[in-house]
């Protein structure tokens, strides 16, 4: 039997959960969203974890995180929490551990949880492929419970938090060679350790289910918390802690973070966060805090009462990416839906009054976003605008070299736009449009030879008509080219009731247009973090033919952040993608400094994907996808990969970078890059 969708799918809820105490901070419950992060600096080094803890709980982290990849780095745990204690820093702290059971147990006596991995807390992994029969299986679960059990004995004692925080990255080959290298991989690996922590009456838990493909770990957090709701229906189940792991840094980190951990908020689950950047692990605070606070306002409203009904599901399998199957509109290489991939359109405002001028600046700007293509251009042109400004604009654009296909809206009051385009967008903010008010839209399109866009900007639980009544109106008037897109206040939740409808009406194969115009009131960074919410969530669920972005500066400004948005969400590459760690006291190199080295030599590498991690706990796994890795192995040291594979071993951290371009181009998979591009 396949599992329900783990929440409300078109309402925001919060998944209900127990709290769990960190040392005096509620996670879960009716907590608010906590905000970690984790220290970069030598664990044995005292002085200096104790300031950047002080740091970050300056900064507003909640709850700290600090490795202890051996006894050294366990015992002084101890110093760290009475040099914070001395200078009156409160914050909790989370001893992370990785392969070292004895450390595990030390570490408990000095801090308030403790993190461990299932994939390596009892495990060495060797990538080895193995068949296991059933007593065999059963027979290393046994093993593993025992090395664990003791632990948890000693959490209960104490009164200690515990993370089991599964990583794609670092699965067992146990679970690997059962599962594969997936979210029910994942799931499992945790749910395994649960069991012991249940069996010994420990129930101080919280999860996490970390990927550095956001695709994967939101799958794999929304399996889990089906998994466990499955076990005890009705009951408040575990806290989770979200992140996106190794998400980089830049913009393309806080893209890829947004992504996935605000796809998991939009669904109502998550209780405690973390922003992993190759950056300052204060920088990642901010962030985390700006991610919250829109779910933290939302949540703080009434939820509804009931939910609309709909009869058919918004996506075949919630725990899986299918890309939504949809008919193909228009020809060439701005072809939208179907086998195409997803378009990128600037939603550029108001039709411009000088259009030569527009065009220019238009196209200079695109210009220098020489490594995208700019897929459609929209324009709001009310039906009182001249046609002949639009004709203006038209012939404006091909003489700047501009072939986007252009699009005009108005609202559905207004009637249709004057003059030609290739797609009519009509706006619908009423509850219950007439057929009056839809035909002269439907004729519009029908006559110019346009493809007609109904957009949806109404409250979710009146979609469901507006939408019949609009594409009624599309089919009396002979229109066959129809896009729907949705504009309500809930974003996300509003195209998976596009989607759900649809099929519910026999309309399936409509395509959806993901719209998200930035808000002028909110800081930058906070603005990239809501498109790339709105936008990339619906994309890792297989839903959107064409993302429209307005609002964030420049045209090619704007055009880049769409095309990050894509990246991030796996469905279109236009970079070098880059894996990198946001480095942790096992980092035996500077990071972030590295990862901009590699960076600097190799981010025109278009569609390759790097990785540059700072030890082995992770990189190897979270390489899986990679073409090409960069470990440290050891003080000043590192190995290259290419792909799971190790090539080159202990190359001098110096000659490293150098070495890895060199490998690249053994390899077969270097360019040179675009002359002004740097070398």
């Amino acid at each position: 039997m396949s599992l329900p969708f783990p929440g409300d799918p078109f309402a925001p809820r919060r998944r209900p959960t127990f709290e769990v105490k960190i040392g005096d901070v509620g996670v879960g419950g009716s907590n608010p969203l906590r905000v970690q992060s984790m220290t970069t600096t030598d664990t044995q080094d005292v002085a200096a974890t104790a300031d950047q803890a002080e740091r970050l709980a300056r900064a507003g982290c909640e709850i700290v995180r600090i490795t202890a990849p051996s006894l050294k780095e366990a015992e002084s745990l101890a110093a760290i929490r009475r040099e914070l204690d001395r200078r009156g820093v409160r914050v909790p702290l989370v001893a992370d551990i990785h392969f070292t059971p004895n450390a595990a147990l030390l570490a408990a006596e000095h801090v308030e949880k403790v993190r461990i991995n299932p994939g390596n807390y009892a495990d060495k992994k060797r990538f080895e492929v193995r068949e296991y029969g059933d007593a065999e299986y059963r027979e290393e679960l046994e093993r593993v419970a025992e090395r664990f059990r003791p632990l948890v004995r000693r959490c209960r004692e104490l009164g200690r938090a515990m993370r089991i925080g599964t990583n794609h990255g670092s699965l067992s080959d146990r679970i690997l060679n059962r599962y594969g290298d997936t979210p029910a991989g994942m799931v499992e690996s945790a749910l395994e350790f649960l069991e012991v922590c249940e069996d010994e009456a420990f129930r101080d838990v919280v999860f996490s289910m970390k990927s550095s493909n956001a695709q994967v770990a939101i799958q794999a957090y929304r399996l889990l918390a089906a998994r466990l709701a499955e076990r005890r229906p009705g009951e408040p189940s575990y806290p989770f802690h979200l992140g996106v792991t190794e998400a980089g840094d830049g913009e393309d980190g806080r893209v890829k973070s947004a992504i996935g951990i605000g796809a998991l908020l939009e669904d109502g689950i998550g209780d405690t966060l973390r922003v992993s950047l190759t950056e300052d692990p204060v920088k990642e605070v901010p962030v985390a805090r700006a991610l919250a606070a829109r779910y933290e306002a939302r949540f703080a409203k009434p939820a509804p009462r009931a939910s609309v009904t709909v009869s058919a599901p918004f996506t075949s399998d919630p725990f899986s990416y299918a890309r939504r199957s949809t008919r193909s509109l228009g020809r060439g290489p701005f072809a939208l839906g179907g086998e195409s991939p997803v378009r990128v359109e600037l939603d550029l405002g108001p039709l411009p009054v000088d259009p030569p001028a527009a065009a220019r600046d238009l196209a200079a700007s695109l210009a220098a976003a020489r490594e995208i293509a700019c897929e459609g251009l929209l324009y709001e042109a009310p039906s009182g605008a001249d046609g002949a400004r639009v004709e203006a604009l038209r012939a404006a654009l091909v003489a700047s070299g501009i072939e986007a296909p252009l699009a005009l809206c108005a609202p559905l009051e207004e009637g249709p736009p004057a003059g030609p385009a290739s797609r009519f967008v009509a706006r619908i903010a009423e509850s219950r449009p007439t057929d009056a008010a839809l035909a002269p839209f439907a004729r519009a399109a029908k006559q110019r030879g346009a493809a007609l866009e109904w957009s949806f900007g109404l409250p979710l639980a009146e979609l469901r008509e507006a939408l019949r009544s609009a594409l009624a109106a599309a089919d009396a008037a002979g229109v066959t080219e129809i896009v729907v897109s949705s504009e309500a206040g809930l974003p996300v939740h509003g195209v998976r009731l596009l989607a759900a409808c649809l099929a519910e009406q026999g309309r399936g194969d409509v395509p959806i247009a993901l719209r998200h115009r930035s808000d002028p009131f909110l800081a930058p960074e906070t603005a990239l973090l809501h498109a790339a919410t709105d936008l990339g969530a619906p994309l890792c669920d297989g839903i959107g033919d064409l993302v429209s972005l307005g609002g964030f500066g420049a045209p090619g400004r704007t055009l880049g952040i769409a095309y990050r948005i894509l990246q991030g969400a796996r469905l279109r590459t236009s970079w070098t993608e880059f894996i990198s760690c946001p480095s942790c006291g096992r980092t035996l190199f500077d990071l972030e400094e590295t990862t901009a080295r590699i960076k600097a030599r190799t981010a025109h590498l278009r569609g390759l994907k790097i990785a540059v991690m700072g030890c082995i706990v992770n990189g190897p796994g979270e390489m899986a996808d990679a073409d090409f890795g960069y470990v440290g192995s050891g003080v000043g040291k590192v190995n290259l990969y290419v792909g799971k594979s190790c090539v080159v071993r202990n190359v001098a951290e110096a000659e490293a970078p150098e070495r890895l371009v060199a490998l690249i181009r053994e390899r077969g998979a270097w360019i040179e890059p675009p002359e002004g591009a740097g070398a």
